[in-house]
């Protein structure tokens, strides 16, 4: 396993997106990519949810040796989750020139194939799986102290936030998402009805006021210092290795405030007893490990305000969800709406 300290970019290149599953494994395009004549080529898992991702093995011309990848791709897709192929350049952007700035445990991206114009990216990862790593799963509970692990890594991507400097391409995320001008306050009642609303207060189960909420959010962040922000930090982007968790997903990345993805996370991963009972403990830990990478952060009561606040963000974000199998949604939005209920957080954002 890559040590934590040592990620290396991934080569950028452009051999031609490919748009299909068969194309993403045909061994003349891998060549290309890997950079060395591909002989053979297995696949070993295929998991398709809105992007496809596929674990494959290769042999190369003049080894016998099969060596194990993952490729994570929009293929086979329709028009208009093609439209979403912006956000997969943006990933590959990560592994290319953030990922060895930071001090955050990641999978070694081997290559990333983007078409800019095109707006699509392809990205080829050495395979964790067949390295020893386990992905959790989007309904795995965690423990506070696996919490507190995952905090870790948090705070460390939160502590190569100097990259923003030089990094415009990341974007305010969380308020382009507030005012998406698809997302009607009636369109999101209808997905709120639903049963991921089920256990929330009306004045919780509301569109309207959770688009407010998200905005009155978002507003307020664009006067705090920036961060850079993972943005989607659920369990299902978390894996683990004898040596600790890493984070994957970086298609939602962002800059905004530390406290979107601290309690986001927490809120997401815990179940909602457990949260109740550990996440200012685990806000205290992680203000303690942020503190200790040299940032700069607000005393507990202020960061426990903030939290409050941010729980909002979590809590939109699976409101919005349509694509998603509906057990994760519900489950996410469950907790993350059932947060935004014991924090009161549309009083604090002043939404009526």
């Amino acid at each position: 396993m890559t040590d934590v300290r040592a990620n290396k970019p991934a080569r950028e290149l452009d051999v031609g997106v490919p748009e299909t599953l068969d194309a993403a494994l045909d061994a003349g395009w891998l060549s290309q990519a890997l950079g060395a004549r591909v002989t053979t080529v297995e696949q070993v898992e295929l998991i398709k949810t809105v992007a496809t991702k596929v674990r494959f093995a290769v042999t190369f011309e003049g080894s016998d040796e099969k060596q194990a990848f993952c490729l994570k791709g929009l293929l086979d897709v329709d028009e208009m989750t093609k439209m979403g192929g912006s956000t997969c350049v943006l990933e590959g952007d990560f592994y290319c020139r953030i990922a060895p700035k930071v001090d955050v445990r990641v999978p070694e991206a081997v290559a990333v194939v983007t078409d800019r114009e095109a707006k699509q990216s392809v990205l080829i990862m050495r395979d964790l799986i067949a390295g020893g790593a386990r992905f959790c799963s989007a309904l795995e509970p965690f423990t506070a102290d696996q919490a507190a692990e995952s905090v870790e890594q948090i705070a460390r991507l939160h502590a190569g936030s100097d990259v923003l400097g030089e990094t415009p391409w990341i974007r305010p995320r969380a308020a382009e998402l507030a005012r998406m001008p698809h997302m009607t306050a009636e369109i999101l009642q209808e997905l709120l009805d639903g049963p991921r609303g089920d256990n929330l207060t009306p004045e919780v189960r509301n569109g309207a006021r959770l688009i407010e909420g998200m905005k009155a959010l978002a507003d307020r962040n664009e006067k705090r210092p920036e961060f850079l922000v993972h943005g989607d930090a659920h369990a299902g982007n978390i894996f683990r290795t004898s040596e600790g968790p890493g984070l994957i997903d970086w298609q939602v990345l962002q800059r905004g405030s530390w406290a979107v993805d601290v309690a986001y996370h927490l809120c997401a991963v815990l179940p909602v007893e457990l949260a109740e009972q550990e996440e200012r403990r685990l806000l205290g830990h992680y203000l303690d490990l942020a503190r200790g990478l040299g940032l700069s952060m607000p005393d507990e009561e202020e960061a426990w305000l903030l939290y409050r606040e941010a729980v909002m963000y979590g809590f939109y974000l699976w409101g919005i969800t349509r694509r998603v199998d509906p057990e994760i949604t519900i489950q996410f939005t469950d907790r993350l709406g059932r947060a935004v209920m014991r924090h009161e957080s549309h009083a604090l954002l002043g939404v009526a």
